[in-house]
């Protein structure tokens, strides 16, 4: 058996959204599981390969998780993973990985879980569903404790703005990120970001540009990270006084995206890019473009000698 697993990138948080909000970008990882390849073979390719010497392969690791649950044992497979999902820099390339492994073992397995049951034990593994859920299903998705599927906010159809995302050369560590939040905050700051949070649901679900902008800010999170990244606020103004709808960091970081109308995309990509040069912050500046699609499977045609 030969087939391949692809998986987005997604950002997460949204500003309020703080673990609950998440939207898939047009950036993949995939990899190729084969059951007549070389047992225990798993070779890193893509643009993000270097990174991952030395590192425990999240997918296999997710793959035997899923069998471990079940009191079953993998088939032998080689692995290939062609990633291209910035690693450590806020845009789900860990979610897409996890994804993307129980798919697989769910597939070697035959154990028929529901895409809803495999979100499930992804939100379990991960800690929290936003990312997870983009990686899964697509589209921008909202999760909420206690209920066991995605709630999805858009999931098809153009949502009038593309994703203009600046994604510094560092890394960023999700660990550093969550050791920068305080164990409380001012009540003022919870209420302001409830009411933010759902003023950014809404206009998600409803493509209202209006809701978007004035939901995208946070109290929670952004200024406690802000210290790790000091680029953050600088960056944030400049996307904005260029017309982007709003901008906020994607997930725990470094990357700051931005949501803009279509015919604004070039004037925001260029102002992130010179605000980057002018902070002395190394980083490439980039559409990625919302998509509806989630995690697929497909089947590898088989070419040996």
């Amino acid at each position: 058996m030969r087939f391949a697993v692809r998986a987005p990138a997604s950002s997460a948080n949204l500003g309020p959204g703080f673990d609950a909000i998440g939207m898939a970008l047009d950036l993949w990882n995939e990899v190729t599981i084969d059951t007549d390849g070389t047992a225990g073979e798993v070779v890193n390719a893509g643009s993000e390969a270097a990174l991952l010497d030395g590192r425990d392969n999240l997918t296999v690791s997710a793959m035997q998780t899923l069998a471990k649950e079940f009191g079953r044992t993998l088939p032998e497979f080689s692995l290939h993973a062609e990633t291209n999902i910035p690693i450590a820099r806020g845009l789900g390339s860990s979610a897409a990985a996890l994804v993307a492994g129980l798919i697989a073992a769910n597939v070697l397995l035959d154990l028929d879980l529901s895409p809803d049951e495999v979100y499930t034990r992804a939100w379990e593994i991960e800690g929290h569903g936003d990312n997870v859920g983009a990686a899964m299903f697509g589209g921008a998705v909202m999760a909420v404790p206690g209920v066991h599927h995605v709630i999805r906010l858009w999931e098809h159809g153009d949502p009038g703005y593309s994703a203009v995302v600046f994604i510094p050369e560092a890394t960023g560590a999700t660990w550093a990120a969550r050791a920068a939040l305080p164990n409380q905050v001012p009540h003022a700051d919870a209420v302001f970001n409830l009411a933010r949070a759902a003023g950014m649901a809404l206009g998600l679900q409803h493509n209202d540009p209006e809701l978007i902008a004035a939901g995208m800010h946070d109290r929670l999170h952004e200024p406690y990270r802000a210290r790790l990244f000091p680029h953050l606020d600088e960056m944030k103004r400049a996307a904005t006084q260029a017309g982007a709808i709003g901008a906020a960091l994607s997930g725990a970081g470094p990357t700051v995206l931005a949501l803009v109308p279509h015919d604004r995309v070039e004037l925001v990509t260029t102002a992130m890019r010179e605000t980057g040069k002018h902070l002395g912050v190394d980083g490439r500046a980039t559409e990625l473009a919302p998509v509806c699609t989630g995690a697929q499977v497909r089947h590898v045609a088989v070419t040996r000698p």
